[in-house]
């Protein structure tokens, strides 16, 4: 695939911009899809999302902090993930404020209003900054908006839909999800809503989650065309386990989910039951999957202590608002019941702020800024919020298997006793965490990825909860994600007009596009 001039005469790569006409359309999931399509047939490729609210962040090899979604991107392009890939991350901290992490370090907290009157705009520069280094780098960026690009209230400060394609001269696909329903009526409005010069870059269209017969489907796609005079470049069937890591832990209700899991039977006799706590603003929830990819591991997220009953194992999970959702715990009746748990002998596993939430005493005058709280007392440890964010890239050992993670967190963990640290440096020199009697805790996320480690967890948890479970000998996460992007990459391959997107991304945005009235207000 050959670069597209730039009118300076120096080489750039190709660009599409993946939009939607709502929120959890399938953005995330095409662009990933598009770019391990095109990473087989031998581009170099990388993803790119300008700004992204999300809760489920990743850690960068320089240590800087983007969206998981981004990182789970890269991985499908085969390319490791750097800052230019997420320049923008927003962590909500409430429903009206939220970090903002830009090029992978935190820079403040502001409303969503300061941060759309005014912080947003000034970013612009910095965004197509970082698209154009990678268009530099790389033969073609997909990029990924957010939301929806007929957002009529945000358009004059938008970075991250039509203003990023504005000022990057790059075409659009907007991608809709038929299983909600109402899809022609959400590409039809979602095109007539914008101004004429952003409608001249909205190239065509993909339907998404289809089920059933697709010639069905066909005469209201030619009807579509008629209207907008853009055509509908694929229609991807709807496929059970296919989202790669959520993005808004603000929006997606988890009571009662059952994390997606293979369908093996269990290795042993038994299942082993795992029960999250589903607390207020959980971070890297996504840390459960490794847990639910093992045959016989069953994950739920719960919110009502009696539905730890008959957990063989409970998760504390990260979040953003870690006396919060202590606090939380308390009022539900949740935290009694862990404690209830661990004084029985019954495995607990905190991870991050859970692990926090875990120990003697939080002080903290920078998230909650509520000074001096007492945690559940379930592990010796002592956490004081610091004012700068760890961000790294730990390796180590813990129950004599190797062990990698990632650290995201303001609470720095003062551990003052235990049976054993939880990672250590295989040298017995403590690392992070530690375990008392059946309680786990530790700022790791992704430990659980590392295979060996979690076969060696879960028969200790197994052993503790009396459970007659043995983890099946050859599980490989890592495996079970690369099958998972390549069925993505199959999903483009097979269900859309790869020859249309190619055309897209190397000719860039088509000529003679009609404008569809009335436009925007």
């Amino acid at each position: 695939m050959n670069g597209r001039l730039k009118a300076s005469g120096g080489a750039v790569g190709g660009g599409l911009l993946v939009a939607g006409t709502t929120s959890d359309a399938g953005k995330s999931v095409v662009t990933a899809g598009i770019c391990r399509w095109l990473a087989r047939q031998g581009v170099r490729v990388a993803p790119f999302k300008a700004q992204n609210m999300s809760l489920n962040s990743f850690v960068t090899r320089e240590g800087a902090e983007i969206g998981r979604a981004q990182a789970m991107q890269a991985a499908a392009a085969r390319v490791e993930p750097t800052a230019l890939m997420n320049p923008v991350l927003l962590k909500p901290g409430s429903d009206r404020s939220s970090q903002v992490v830009l090029l992978g370090k935190p820079v403040g907290e502001l409303s969503a209003r300061g941060y759309h009157e005014g912080r947003q705009e000034q970013l612009l520069g910095t965004v197509t900054d970082c698209l154009a280094e990678l268009r530099r780098t790389y033969d073609a960026v997909i990029c990924e908006g957010a939301g929806s690009p007929a957002e009529i209230n945000l358009r004059r400060t938008d970075l991250v839909n039509m203003g990023l394609a504005r000022a990057a001269r790059i075409p659009v696909v907007v991608v809709g999800d038929i299983d909600r329903g109402g899809v022609f009526a959400s590409f039809f409005g979602t095109t007539a809503l914008l101004s004429e010069e952003d409608q001249a870059l909205v190239a065509g269209y993909l339907v998404n989650k289809f089920r059933g017969d697709v010639t069905l489907l066909e005469p209201g796609l030619e009807m579509l065309r008629g209207l907008t005079g853009r055509r509908t470049l694929g229609v991807l069937p709807f496929s059970h386990g296919l989202g790669i890591d959520e993005e808004d832990g603000l929006r997606v209700s988890l009571r009662g989910a059952v994390r997606e899991s293979v369908v093996a039977p269990p290795h042993g006799a038994q299942v082993l039951r795992v029960a999250v706590c589903a607390v207020p603003l959980m971070s890297n929830f996504t840390d459960v999957d490794a847990l639910a990819a093992e045959p016989g591991v069953v994950v739920r997220f719960v919110d009502r202590a009696e539905e730890l009953a008959d957990a063989d194992l409970v998760v504390l999970p990260g979040t953003r608002g870690t006396v919060r959702a202590l606090q939380w715990l308390r009022e539900r009746g949740l935290a009694d019941a862990v404690v209830r748990r661990a004084a029985e002998g019954r495995p607990v596993l905190g991870i991050c702020g859970g692990f926090q939430m875990l120990g003697e005493r939080i002080e903290d005058d920078v998230e909650s800024k509520a000074g001096t709280v007492d945690g559940l007392g379930l592990l010796p440890v002592r956490v004081r919020f610091a004012a700068e964010k760890t961000l790294a890239r730990p390796a180590g050992e813990a129950l004599g298997e190797p062990v990698t993670g990632y650290e995201i967190h303001h609470g720095v963990a003062e551990v003052t006793g235990g049976d054993e640290a939880f990672m250590s440096d295989g040298q017995g020199r403590s690392l992070d965490g530690c375990r008392a009697g059946s309680v786990w805790g530790t700022h790791w996320h992704g430990s659980l990825e590392s295979d060996g480690f979690r076969r060696a967890f879960l028969r200790r948890v197994a052993a503790d909860a009396g459970r007659a479970f043995v983890p099946a000998p050859d599980t490989a996460f890592a495996a079970l994600r690369e099958e998972q992007l390549d069925r993505l990459g199959d999903l483009i391959e097979e269900h859309a007009d790869t020859g249309a997107l190619l055309r897209l991304i190397e000719e860039g945005v088509p000529e003679g596009l009609p404008f569809v009235p009335p436009g925007a207000p």
